[in-house]
């Protein structure tokens, strides 16, 4: 017997009566307890009772009527109470689009909340999935796992007494370095389980002795990850996934200068099959490091510039402060000017940057205190470039003239300024619609998000 979808539906929830219609329910949630209520049964007319708490319950019919949360809703109940209430009733999903904030617009971005360890809770790594926005922080030895929701789900102690980097490698495996102890040592982290660990040593050289991971990225092909000896020399590998043990090693280098030190940020290019390495020494006499790109199937360097020294000289001394790629386009920020560079990874040269003038004088000054420091992070997320500098986050984008129609080349503050006041910004992320920041020796990991949708187009 099929049910007449605007047959009016009664409900008793906790000894109070709502009153709906079955299309409310079945239409959005056909698989949930509440449609298998609805349907004809023999409680005749006689309402379907349910003894869960029916404040919450008046929430829950809201979002099936409306696909919103109530206004009030955060401040009557706690996120952990909405979504026990919604997975008992078998509309997570509903309640999960609900409460993920709309596209992020690094402009239109505001701190929305801190998510903190209960111990150690200054995050000395994290890392956001780009499909869920969850997020795993690292602090101490220890990672606390953090769902879609960011509500706490499980803290995981490793066996380091710290972890400076972590990348996911599997739905729910992370592979992890330490700056005290040698190796990349994969966890699981839905079980708490150790996996496994990989090593770089090498019997004919005494040199390659307890190396430690400085950076790691993820790759359908495998992982891979730089190592630093002691001697300081070190080397970029690829790891098989399925047996943690070394596939490639695609480069070793003596770290004896700015120009061999190991890579500290490590990149896969999927759409090109090429991975960006860059390391970035900071002294009292400005920025000097290099950008290289290898090939990890010939393991050969395909590409490489060393700072300063090299491109146009009006710009020496304006070294690379940091670099990140999206797509086929790399981009850095310098160190001195704050001028943002692009290149595209298809025409590669002795000088293939083309900077990006700011057409939004007005959002930046030399004389803004805190904001005047020299940048430290650079991050891409859909085809926006959100840059540190000191303690102020910025974001380039390309936006079109009210007037003109033409494309202008924008920088602006995410921030505040009294946001730019809490620490200098040690690491940028970005997850499903949210902007993770985290300060240094700052508990915490910042939680950004839009409060409405913008028009943007790319740079």
């Amino acid at each position: 017997m099929v049910s007449d979808r605007s047959e009016r539906l009664k409900l008793n929830v906790g000894g109070e009566i709502f009153e709906t219609t079955a299309s409310t329910i079945q239409s959005t949630c056909p698989d949930s307890l509440l449609a298998a209520l609805s349907a004809p049964t023999s409680h005749g007319s006689n309402p379907v009772f349910i003894d869960r708490d029916p404040e919450i319950f008046s929430v829950i019919l809201n979002l099936l009527r409306t696909g919103r949360l109530p206004a009030n809703s955060s401040g009557a109940f706690s996120k952990q109470e909405l979504l026990d209430e919604a997975l008992y009733y078998g509309v997570e999903s509903l309640l999960r689009s609900a409460m993920l904030p709309p596209p992020l617009q690094g402009f239109d971005a505001s701190l929305v909340s801190t998510v903190s360890p209960a111990t150690d809770g200054v995050p000395s790594a994290f890392t956001a999935n780009a499909g869920d926005a969850s997020l795993w922080i690292a602090h101490g030895g220890q990672i606390s796992v953090y769902d879609w929701s960011l509500s706490h789900a499980v803290t995981v102690r490793t066996h380091l007494t710290d972890v400076t980097s972590i990348c996911r490698v599997w739905a729910e495996a992370a592979a992890i370095g330490s700056g005290s102890a040698s190796g990349l040592h994969f966890y699981d982290l839905s079980s708490g389980r150790y996996v496994g660990s990989t090593h770089w040593t090498d019997p004919e050289d005494p040199r390659i002795h307890k190396s430690r991971v400085a950076a790691v990225a993820d790759s359908p092909g495998g992982v891979f990850a730089s190592f630093d000896c002691l001697h300081r020399e070190n080397s970029v590998l690829q790891i098989d996934k399925s047996t943690l043990q070394v596939a490639a090693v695609i480069g070793q280098q003596s770290g004896s200068s700015a120009k061999t030190a190991v890579p500290e940020k490590l990149r896969w290019v999927g759409d090109n099959g090429l991975l960006v390495g860059s390391a970035v020494q900071r002294g009292v006499f400005g920025c000097s490091g290099y950008i290289r790109i290898w090939d990890p199937r010939s393991r050969t360097i395909v590409w490489e510039t060393s700072e300063p020294g090299s491109g146009r000289s009006s710009r020496f001394g304006d070294a690379l402060a940091d670099v990140d790629v999206d797509g086929s386009t790399l981009f850095k920020v310098c160190s001195k000017s704050g001028d943002l560079g692009m290149a595209d990874l298809r025409k590669l040269g002795e000088d293939p940057w083309v900077y990006v003038s700011d057409e939004n004088p007005g959002a930046w000054s030399a004389d803004e205190g805190d904001r005047s420091g020299g940048y430290s992070v650079v991050h891409c997320y859909r085809k926006q470039v959100l840059a540190a500098r000191g303690g102020a986050l910025e974001v380039w984008s390309s936006v079109e003239g009210k007037a003109s129609g033409d494309v202008i080349r924008r920088r602006n503050f995410v921030d505040k300024e009294e946001d730019s006041k809490r620490g200098m910004i040690s690491k940028i992320e970005a997850g499903g619609d949210r902007l993770f920041v985290s300060r240094e020796y700052v508990e915490g990991v910042e939680v950004w998000e839009s409060s409405n949708s913008s028009s943007m187009i790319e740079l």
